[in-house]
């Protein structure tokens, strides 16, 4: 990959953090492929590792580099602690921010949300268009059978390093704010409605969320949302089968973002 520091008419202009990572990667390769959008800046933490390709910057020099390169937009899959700094150097830049990053902790997302009164931020766990559809799906059925039992199995390739996966932790909140919302008892929410793992005398209790995570092989990501009681089965199952997919739904975010007034967005606003 070798940035494009030329300027065309009506194309979009990106940077991309974390670019010799997995998602990264993948997202520089797609968006070499598409005509609308132009990368001009490229950077990552090691810059000289055996991964990187010509034109990759260290993120070190992002200030400078956002300066002199323009972007419209930044899409970072990096680390937390990463984007949180790639985020403050957007801001100063007035440089829209779209992240797939996951793993953060109330502050850094905290910190997120303090960037987007300057600049708009798009933060998703899953840039997978069949993923919002089963978001949406997952309402509808846990509104419908509030009293069927729910188990959430995920599953990743084995280097992924947090468990749950972002994806599932949103699966999870969507459970449990569906279930406030029918007037549930507070004793089933949060944390505390969640069973990571089963293991010795456990018996079920009432309104849990059963949680379990696999890390194997290389896995691009599979959610599987079972639902049992009354005699019978619901499973609602979505698998990625390349991560071209989380790229293509990071770029489109990209493109929507650019123009937007400071704020935090939200993937299903760029498919709406």
């Amino acid at each position: 990959m070798t940035a494009d520091t030329t300027t065309t008419e009506g194309d979009y202009r990106l940077a991309v953090t974390g670019a010799t990572g997995r998602m990264g990667s993948t997202v520089l390769d797609a968006a070499d492929e598409r005509t609308d959008l132009s990368v001009v800046l490229a950077v990552n933490r090691d810059p000289d590792s055996e991964d990187a390709s010509e034109g990759i910057e260290p993120a070190a020099d992002l200030d400078a580099l956002l300066g002199e390169r323009r972007p419209a937009v930044l899409v970072d899959f990096s680390g937390p602690d990463s984007a949180v700094d790639y985020t403050r150097a957007c801001a100063d830049a007035d440089v829209a921010f779209v992240s797939g990053t996951t793993g953060f902790d109330d502050d850094q997302l905290n910190r997120l949300r303090e960037a987007s009164e300057r600049i708009p931020i798009l933060h998703a766990t899953n840039f997978s268009r069949g993923i919002e559809v089963l978001l949406e799906a997952v309402e509808g059925v846990v509104g419908t059978l509030p009293d069927y039992d729910i188990e959430l199995t995920e599953t990743h390739h084995n280097r992924k390093r947090d468990a749950p996966s972002g994806t599932a932790t949103t699966i999870l909140d969507r459970i449990e704010a569906t279930r406030e919302n029918q007037g549930e008892a507070d004793a089933n929410d949060g944390v505390n409605g969640r069973t990571y793992g089963r293991e010795g005398i456990q018996p079920r209790e009432a309104g849990e969320i059963g949680v379990h995570v696999r890390r194997t092989g290389d896995i691009r990501g599979e959610h599987e949302l079972l639902l049992a009681g009354n005699d019978e089965v619901l499973s609602l199952t979505h698998r990625a089968g390349s991560r071209r997919v989380f790229a293509a739904g990071a770029l489109d975010a990209a493109k929507w973002i650019v123009g937007r007034e400071p704020g935090f967005y939200d993937f299903s606003e760029v498919l709406r």
